[in-house]
This record gives C-alpha cells, sequence and structure tokens, in this order.
C-alpha cells in the first residue's frame, strides 16, 4: 500500500506547477478598478449627515436580487477566514505566497465594488447588512468536515468548486437584479472568479496527477459534503431557498454547471492510474452522483408545484 504524501511534500512536488500557474494567472488577469462601476452620480446623504435613512420603497431590485446580492457580498465579505484557511494549508514561501497575497488583493475588491454599488444605488438596507457583516465574519469559516482534518489536497478541491459555484451565482445574480450597471459589475467579478477557479483546478489536478489515491479521497470527501461559504450567516437557508427557486444558483447547476465539468477536466471517470482503494473511492463517488442525479430531479418537481401555486395565487388575488 502507498503512503500518503505529507503536506510538506505535497507543497516541495508542486511548487513547479504553482510557479507556472501563478505567472500564467499574472499573465491573464485584467486590471480593474471598484469606482469604475459604481453609478456615483445615484448617491445621496443618509440621516446622520442630513440626509434620509434608508427604505425599501427606494430599492429598485426585487426581493430575489437583493437576497442573492446580499449572500453573495456576504460571502466576499468573509475573506479574512478564506485567507487564513489557504494560507494554514499553503505556504508562505515562494509562487505560493505570491498567489496568497495575490488572490487575496482580488478578491478583496469583489466586496468593495458590491457594497458600494448597494449603498450608493439604495438597494438594501445599509444597517441590516452591516449587523449581518459583523456577525457572519465573527463567526468566520472553516472548510473542515467534522472527523477530518483538512489538508492542502482537500484545501484545493473546496475551493475549485466554490470559486466556480461562485461565478455561476454571480453572473446570473447580475442578471437578476434588471440592472446594467449591476450586471456588467457582476460578469468583471465572475470573470476574476473564473481566474481562481483555473488556478485551483489546475493544481488539484497536478496532485491528482501526483497521488491519485489521496487526492481522490479529498475530493470525494469535499464533494459529498460541500456547502457554500456563506452557510453561516444570518437568513442563508431563506435567502439560498429564494437563489435556488429562482435559478440563481439550484442543485443542477451544481451538479451540471460546477461538479461535473470540474470532474471531467480532470478525466476521474476515465484514468487508470488508481489502485484497489483510489478505485474503492471513484466508486462511492459515482454513487453519491447518482443519487446527487436523483435528488436534483426531486427538487425541480417541488419547485415546479411551489412556483405554480404562487402563481396560482397572485392570479386569485388579482381578480
Amino acid at each position: 500500500m502507498t503512503r500518503d504524501l505529507t503536506q510538506l511534500e505535497l507543497l516541495t512536488e508542486l511548487q513547479p506547477v504553482a510557479e507556472e500557474n501563478v505567472n500564467r494567472h499574472i499573465s491573464m488577469a485584467k486590471e480593474w478598478h471598484p469606482h469604475d462601476y459604481v453609478p456615483w452620480d445615484e448617491g445621496r446623504n443618509f440621516a446622520a449627515m442630513g440626509g434620509v435613512d434608508w427604505d425599501l420603497e427606494q430599492s429598485q431590485l426585487s426581493e430575489v436580487a437583493r437576497a442573492a446580492m446580499i449572500t453573495n457580498l456576504l460571502t466576499e465579505d468573509n475573506l479574512p477566514s478564506y485567507h487564513r484557511e489557504i494560507a494554514e494549508h499553503f505556504s508562505q514561501e515562494g509562487a505560493w505566497g505570491t498567489w496568497v497575497g495575490r488572490w487575496t488583493a482580488e478578491e478583496n475588491r469583489h466586496g468593495i465594488v458590491m457594497r458600494d454599488y448597494l449603498v450608493v444605488t439604495r438597494g438594501v438596507d445599509p444597517v441590516a447588512l452591516e449587523q449581518a457583516r459583523m456577525e457572519h465574519m465573527t463567526n468566520g469559516f472553516s472548510s473542515n468536515i467534522a472527523g477530518t482534518e483538512f489538508g492542502f489536497i482537500h484545501s484545493v478541491a473546496y475551493v475549485t468548486f466554490q470559486e466556480l459555484a461562485t461565478r455561476v451565482s454571480h453572473r446570473n445574480t447580475g442578471k437578476a437584479c434588471n440592472d446594467p450597471i449591476a450586471d456588467r459589475m457582476l460578469q468583471r467579478i465572475a470573470a476574476d472568479e473564473n481566474l481562481h477557479m483555473i488556478f485551483y483546478r489546475n493544481m488539484c489536478g497536478a496532485a491528482l496527477d501526483l497521488a491519485p489515491d489521496q487526492a481522490l479521497e479529498a475530493i470525494d470527501l469535499v464533494i459529498e459534503n460541500f456547502q457554500m461559504p456563506g452557510a453561516g450567516m444570518p437568513n442563508f437557508r431563506r435567502n439560498g431557498v429564494l437563489m435556488a427557486k429562482h435559478g440563481i444558483y439550484d442543485l443542477r447547476q451544481h451538479l451540471e454547471e460546477v461538479v461535473m465539468p470540474v470532474l471531467r477536466k480532470w478525466n476521474v471517470f476515465e484514468r487508470d492510474d488508481f489502485t484497489a482503494r483510489g478505485e474503492a473511492t471513484r466508486e462511492r463517488l459515482g454513487k453519491f452522483l447518482e443519487k446527487l442525479e436523483k435528488d436534483v430531479v426531486r427538487f425541480e418537481e417541488q419547485r415546479d408545484r411551489m412556483l405554480a401555486r404562487e402563481a396560482k395565487k397572485r392570479e386569485q388575488q388579482a381578480s
């Protein structure tokens, strides 16, 4: 039986891949500035400076768009926790340290521009938003799964799926806002998330080539226990249900736009370098994905019934 590689061995072996991918990222990343994506001329003072405080009637966003924007922003706000997680599993030396700093700086822009947009346009209640930010960041975030200590491979597998999921959510939120300014801003953020995902996907793919059985066990654990990083925020369940119900991020998108494309990129179900241990993991993962497919169908049937009931109720109220 082959022994698992230690964290230090993984980081040492994968250092050249990290350097190559950091250079690739920097060559492809586009410089942009949050202030260029905010309609500042729509801004006005709040009561503390002689203006008027927020009221729901001031918001041009639908209930779904507000829920999605708040969820996406609070997720971005928790960056210090994600930085800590990544920094703990990576090295601060060489390409690893360069990536951690660069990724953190790029991610920080997302929270800046979304908050500026929401406050200037009065899209959501800024007081409730700040209270939720305080609570969410105080609670922090940990990607560890009960009974399992996350290591480097768990970390890069998780952020691969998470960055791609966030990209999908931002793109669909932009459309739901029904505002070309918000759509442009969230497309810009989604483009960043996609480049970040590619870095992590390439690192996890290299780990899979280096230690196939060990890496696949980490990947399977992450997929079977996946939760979005905002899962602990205030009103996450309510907002998550709204977002799923209206196609911002639902189970089918998770399976077909996030999980399966990445597994195909890694050739998980075609590769022949697993031992019996890896084969057993692959079989378990296959069964889980079959169950997830059935869950998708069940969820969509329930959603269709719920939306039909709501439409009927609206018709009755209108007549």
